[in-house]
């Protein structure tokens, strides 16, 4: 059986998992009906800290749905270079949004700099698009962003006018690796996205947090996009069970990504970046890079390859499972 370590996305729902969807009570979501949508939605907003929720099929659509919100057309919003919401997703405020993007070279760390952010905010000036809106990513390619960073990027947007929101897809491996309570990070944003289906590991779902104000708007744009669900109560509880469940045990994950990377360590040719949560970058020499993914594949380790190797550890992956696939790489590599 192949060692599937492309993403975090490919897990199976657990059988705790489908028992609770089987059970889930429903109702119709777009009439607001739904009891199980209804208090995934409360309870993720009040354990982040915000006034409302809003359940969305996939982290894309709530990033989008979170710009559209915060920024009319011929808006602006800074991202990040390598950002999910710039690079990853389509281009989609800018398409469907009519937002301008003006992304920003990050640092190794994922972070960017005060000053780059300053910098770029435009003055009110008709020749320029208005500056609405500051996004951060945390984890960013499985990089958790300080705390202390976050205050400081968040103040300076609100010194600015402007308001943030956080792609927190992976918001709870951060909290888990930092020990800085998920909450405790998303304070400091104007909206924050969740994802359930990847670490947590549930089939589908995300969820936007933030006032009822913007929640009332971007469920408009969930509408206009055509994300309004009927009887979604079957994906909210596994998202529910998710966070009943599959939150602490991501440390799992995390301490998996660090026994791949160390059994990678002193091969020739191969440099290995020290995993902080559950995925792991490696980077060949040109020599060794040819048809790798391919390669691997073929020997039972499922990985990505678009710039630099990817491997993802999940609640689907053992530590044995672990110790096979650093046998198969090193026998490969």
């Amino acid at each position: 059986m192949n060692i599937d370590l492309r993403s975090d996305t490919v897990t199976q729902p657990t059988a705790a998992m489908r028992a609770a969807m089987a059970a889930a009570e429903v109702g119709d979501d777009v009439f607001h009906d739904d009891p199980s949508v209804n208090a995934l939605q409360a309870r993720i907003a009040a354990e982040l800290g915000f006034e409302a929720a809003l359940f969305v099929p996939t982290g894309t659509q709530s990033n989008l749905c979170a710009l559209m919100a915060h920024c009319g057309r011929g808006d602006e919003y800074l991202v990040g270079q390598m950002a999910h919401t710039y690079r990853w997703e389509g281009g989609g405020a800018a398409v469907l949004g009519s937002i301008q993007p003006q992304p920003i070279v990050q640092q190794a760390d994922g972070s960017i700099l005060l000053a780059d952010i300053e910098a770029q905010i435009k003055p009110d000036d008709a020749h320029f698009a208005r500056t609405r809106l500051l996004a951060l990513e945390n984890t960013w390619g499985g990089l958790v962003l300080p705390l202390p960073y976050i205050e400081a990027a968040t103040a300076l947007a609100r010194r600015k006018g402007l308001a943030s929101h956080l792609d927190g897809a992976r918001l709870f491996n951060a909290a888990v690796a930092s020990g800085v309570p998920a909450r405790q990070i998303a304070q400091h944003f104007d909206s924050v996205s969740v994802c359930f289906s990847k670490g947590l590991g549930a089939p589908v779902g995300s969820a936007l947090c933030g006032s009822q104000a913007l929640i009332a708007r971007a469920h408009r744009v969930r509408k206009m996009l055509g994300g309004g669900m009927r009887q979604a109560g079957v994906l909210a509880a596994a998202a529910s069970h998710a966070l009943d469940h599959h939150v602490a045990r991501l440390a799992d994950d995390h301490a998996n990504a660090r026994r791949l990377a160390e059994g990678l360590q002193g091969l020739a040719g191969v440099t290995v970046q020290t995993p902080q949560t559950n995925i792991v970058f490696v980077d060949l020499a040109a020599d060794k890079a040819a048809g790798v993914v391919e390669r691997l594949r073929a020997a039972g380790v499922l990985c990505t390859g678009l710039y630099r190797l990817r491997f993802v550890t999940h609640l689907d992956v053992s530590a044995a499972d672990i110790d096979r696939a650093v046998t198969i790489l090193r026998q490969t590599l």
